[in-house]
């Protein structure tokens, strides 16, 4: 990875080799140390270190000399077959292809590819699932990705420039997850202003540095990433939207959240959270809703839609043809 220090990739590609030999042993009955070597473009002896590897991590490996010897796994250790079937691997391997949509190496390319190795008797087919987990932004995402990992595996501190409705702020956190959610990437560490855990967006971080002394691992609690624990409700909303809004409606808020009335008129109802995104969201959809509740909502876009009309201080160009058109 690029922000590995000196000797970190040479262990990437030992755990990466590793990998993949444990990947040959379970598909064939008996391979032989120089055709690992061979496959893995290493020497004989750094096939054996890497069959000692696996011997002390408590995978039953083991070598017979002679005719017809080679390196095996125990019987009845192996995996069956059929238990991977090709749709289990097209799983696995559509996966994987998705992580290396935002890595800043081919990591998991070249792990996919060792997986792929010697099983075309069970992954077949052309691949019939896409997954792109970049966004719009993976010029700026993959390496701010890339260094939170690396800070992670390395208990670094990260310090970062935060974006956020409540301000601007700089921000000093232990990282201890990535996480893709609501189709952004965000990262969940003890916040040292905070003094506690918080999960900071990976778009509206700027100015990211990874730290040089470590810390002291802490018992970190999995984020609950529940829709009514990140998204509580609070706001109830009522709101008429035009029929050609549907799509919209379905897409952001599922199908069940409107009734559709005799006129074609859609009754939507929801919880929302923030107050400043509810508006900005109901703007987007400019003429075509209007909210019924809350009462204060409603009178806050009429404020914003007077001082809009102020700041431009014009007629509407359309009503202004009309006019024109009219005294004709």
């Amino acid at each position: 990875m690029g922000f590995a220090p000196a000797g970190q990739g040479e262990e990437y590609m030992k755990i990466d080799r590793l990998i993949g030999i444990l990947s040959v042993l379970l598909q064939k009955e008996r391979v032989t140390a120089p055709e690992l070597a061979k496959r893995f473009e290493v020497s004989r002896r750094t096939i054996n270190r890497d069959i000692e590897e696996l011997s002390k991590a408590g995978i039953p490996v083991y070598a017979a000399q002679g005719t017809g010897g080679g390196i095996s796994i125990m019987n009845g250790y192996r995996i069956d077959r059929t238990l991977l079937t090709s749709k289990d691997m097209q799983m696995i391997l559509a996966g994987l292809r998705s992580l290396d949509s935002v890595s800043g190496s081919n990591y998991y390319s070249q792990l996919m590819e060792k997986m792929k190795a010697g099983s075309s008797d069970f992954v077949s087919g052309r691949d019939s699932i896409l997954i792109d987990l970049s966004s719009w932004y993976k010029d700026e995402i993959a390496p701010k990705i890339e260094l939170i990992q690396h800070a992670i595996e390395e208990r670094l501190r990260v310090t970062f420039h935060y974006y956020s409705p409540g301000g601007d702020s700089v921000r000093t956190i232990e990282p201890y997850f990535l996480i893709f959610k609501w189709s952004s990437w965000y990262v969940w560490g003890w916040c040292a202003i905070r003094e506690d855990f918080r999960m900071f967006k990976l778009n509206r971080i700027d100015a990211l540095e990874q730290g040089k002394e470590k810390y002291a691992p802490r018992e970190a609690p999995v984020p609950d990433l529940s829709v009514e624990k990140i998204f509580p409700g609070g706001i109830k909303v009522k709101a008429l939207f035009s029929n050609d809004s549907k799509w919209r409606l379905i897409e952001e808020f599922g199908i069940h959240c409107f009734t559709e009335k005799e006129d074609g008129s859609l009754f939507f109802t929801a919880d929302y959270t923030d107050k400043e995104r509810l508006l900005s969201w109901l703007l987007t959809f400019g003429t075509k809703v209007k909210v019924l509740e809350p009462v204060e909502v409603k009178e806050e876009l009429v404020c914003i839609a007077q001082s809009i009309l102020k700041l431009y201080g014009e007629e509407c160009p359309a009503q202004k043809k009309e006019k024109n058109t009219g005294k004709r």
